[in-house]
């Protein structure tokens, strides 16, 4: 991404320090305002390693079966799972279609369900029509085609402001739409969870599968970025 562009996680911390520390100098005064701020700053995974420590010295988990599960979800299925169902639906018009009218069927066809038995949905980006998937009420994303959420996807501040201010929220990751584009947002739910096909990028024809594959990232399977061919 480029320089003058906010990195998704920096936009997310930044915007739940700046709501945060709205509040908590009109509760407690500005003397308290800084030691919010600092505290708000400490990262997730700082938290999450520590309790994970402190499970593992009381041998109430076990780090091994843990790094199974991670290890699943990133090798086993991921987003170059769903690269391989987005580059096939660019090949073949007809798996397009059926994708678009029944994902979970052409999942299920291809094996692609996982553990969840969920309704899966696809929606197309086109010229005129970009969509943003998002879960407003925790972070209900497709597991089995692209592996673990990213912790943007599942921060308060991500949840709250892309289903008020989308084309903001868009803005600040870097991705400019045009007045002419409609933006969609999809709220994912405990029953159904949404896979955006994104736009086939420009000077792509004569490409194979594969090579169509790695050019689909994650993000763009969510709809918070386009894909652009390498420079």
């Amino acid at each position: 991404m480029a320089d003058d562009k906010v990195s998704r996680r920096d936009f997310i911390t930044k915007s739940s320090i700046a709501a945060s520390t709205t509040l908590a100098g009109a509760a407690a005064g500005s003397a308290d305002v800084h030691a919010a701020e600092e505290h708000l700053q400490s990262d997730y995974s700082v938290r999450t390693k520590a309790l994970v420590s402190v499970l593992t010295n009381k041998r109430l988990i076990n780090p091994a079966t843990m790094d199974a599960v991670v290890d699943y979800y990133e090798n086993k299925v991921g987003p170059h799972i769903g690269a391989r169902v987005v580059a096939k639906s660019w090949l073949d018009a007809d798996y397009r279609q059926r994708l678009l009218a029944d994902a979970r069927a052409v999942a299920r066809e291809d094996n692609l369900t996982g553990a969840q038995g969920t309704d899966l949905v696809a929606v197309e980006n086109t010229p005129h029509v970009h969509n943003l998937v998002v879960c407003t009420l925790c972070s209900c994303y497709p597991w089995p085609l692209l592996g673990l959420p990213p912790a943007w996807y599942k921060d308060t501040a991500y949840r709250a402001q892309a289903v008020i201010d989308p084309r903001g929220v868009l803005s600040k990751f870097g991705l400019e739409l045009g007045d002419d584009v409609e933006v969609r947002v999809w709220d994912s739910t405990a029953e159904i969870r949404y896979l955006v096909i994104p736009e086939r990028p420009a000077g792509t024809e004569g490409m194979s599968e594969t090579e169509l594959a790695s050019l689909v990232t994650r993000d763009s399977m969510i709809g918070a970025e386009k894909i652009e061919l390498p420079a």
